[in-house]
């Protein structure tokens, strides 16, 4: 588990997440991306706490994917089953298992304040933070992808999905684009990932 760990979370966090996982009883599985979720936990029908982390992450990613999850298994043990999954009480439990790994020999110094900012209130996904998650996807792997806040206006664009879409107008914190195929207007996130079509 240890040489495992060491493929995907940076070098001093291996020792003090293998003890977590340890002393919580996880059984970790590293699978294929999945569009829609970094991480899962759940009891599993033997009662084993059951955590998959995509593989596909950059190493600051997995890591804090990975605690969040843990955190989700300690809140539940902590505060009972009936807590909501994101709520106050797994929002404390992830921010104290996660100031620990807050250190220079862990994260990079450019980093730091992001995430010592974004762990006063940690949000269900480092996603909504942008500011974060823009920092973090610096490290992931090279791709031909674009972000929506950096294409120009009147461009037309890709989602995962295949989805089609045109960038019209920026409301307050989020873009407005339509979908080509229902003329469906939606609102994205600025780090949202896409695959620049044409631009006008």
């Amino acid at each position: 588990m240890i040489e495992t760990l060491a493929r995907y979370i940076p070098e001093h966090a291996v020792k003090p997440v293998f003890d977590l996982i340890v002393a919580n009883q996880v059984h970790l599985k590293i699978v294929n991306e999945r569009q829609t979720r970094h991480g899962d936990y759940r009891r599993g029908p033997s009662g084993k706490h059951e955590i998959t982390v995509n593989a596909s992450l950059n190493k600051y990613r997995f890591l804090i994917t990975l605690i969040h999850e843990i955190s989700h298994l300690v809140a539940f043990e902590r505060f009972g089953r009936n807590i909501k999954p994101h709520g106050n009480e797994w929002k404390l439990t992830f921010q104290r298992m996660m100031i620990p790994f807050i250190r220079p020999e862990i994260f990079p110094g450019q980093l730091l304040p992001l995430l010592a900012r974004h762990f006063k209130n940690p949000s269900a996904s480092s996603d909504t933070d942008t500011t974060l998650s823009l920092a973090l996807k610096q490290y992931d792997a090279q791709n031909d992808k674009n972000y929506v806040f950096e294409i120009p206006y009147g461009s037309v664009f890709r989602i995962k999905n295949g989805k089609i879409f045109k960038k019209l107008a920026v409301r307050t914190k989020r873009f407005e684009c339509i979908e080509i195929s229902s003329g469906r207007t939606y609102l994205f996130n600025p780090n949202a990932e896409v695959e620049l079509i044409n631009s006008n």
